[in-house]
């Protein structure tokens, strides 16, 4: 059983030389996931949800100003953002970035190096990729495509599913990872999610504007996002409740 405790998360946008001063955004998230729980950030835009994301992993924008991130005790914001990925940590992101001259095949097994410590053995490891692609409906041919170079919205998602299958992290945190899927995309992303889940014991947070990717990936908890904070929680019927009246008695 592993925990990920966010502790009254602050964190402000860093601030640049040209840059006015630094804009508070995290004004003190508090959020424990266990092992097998899934739970749901939905918020209006702008309310800091995306933040929340990359600051967990690690993103230069950001600087935490107060709060502690512990994954099974250690807090992670004192780690690297490659050593909160080998701590167990995995982010998919919203806008996933393409990667010229670096093959699908060479990116994932060198993830896999760096995450599991050793070089998968080649033959295993190309059973092990070939049936995680058949699941998510990947054409083979992908893996020697550079990283998102010229993928549709639908393929990089999937791309960022089939690594979260494949590196098999602690806690995945998906950053709208249902953005511009149509509904066979959407299906076959959520399956994904639910297959990590219960293979691995993988907690997950969940973060999305919409219900409808939770028709299909069912959450233990719901959680309302505004204003920088979680500002109420409750169970799968609360996004039921924003479905149909909105954010605006939050906001």
């Amino acid at each position: 059983m592993s925990t990920l405790e966010i502790k009254n998360l602050c964190a402000q946008v860093a601030a640049t030389d040209d840059a006015a001063a630094p804009k508070q955004i995290l004004k003190g998230v508090n959020l424990t996931i266990r092992s097998g729980e899934t739970h749901a950030i939905m918020g209006p835009n702008g309310s800091g949800k995306s933040t929340l994301s990359y600051t967990l992993a690690g993103h230069p924008k950001y600087e935490v100003t107060d709060g502690e991130v512990l994954l099974d005790g250690e807090n992670i914001l004192d780690m690297e953002v490659d050593e909160r990925a080998r701590a167990g940590l995995f982010l998919a992101m919203q806008y996933p970035v393409e990667i010229p001259g670096v093959s699908m095949a060479n990116f994932l097994r060198s993830a896999a190096t760096a995450v599991r410590g050793d070089a998968p053995k080649l033959r295993e490891w190309v059973k092990e990729v070939r049936a995680a692609q058949e699941e998510l409906a990947i054409d083979k041919a992908f893996a020697e495509r550079s990283v998102n170079e010229g993928f549709s919205g639908g393929e990089k998602k999937r791309h960022e599913i089939l690594q979260l299958g494949l590196l098999k992290p602690k806690f995945a945190v998906l950053d709208e990872t249902d953005s511009g899927l149509d509904v066979d995309a959407l299906r076959v992303v959520s399956e994904g999610i639910n297959t990590y889940r219960d293979r691995n014991d993988g907690g997950v947070l969940l973060i999305t504007h919409y219900k409808r990717i939770l028709n299909y990936v069912k959450p233990d908890h719901v959680h309302v996002f505004a204003d920088g904070r979680i500002v109420t929680s409750g169970g799968p019927e609360l996004a039921d409740e924003l479905e149909a009246n909105g954010y605006d008695r939050f906001l």
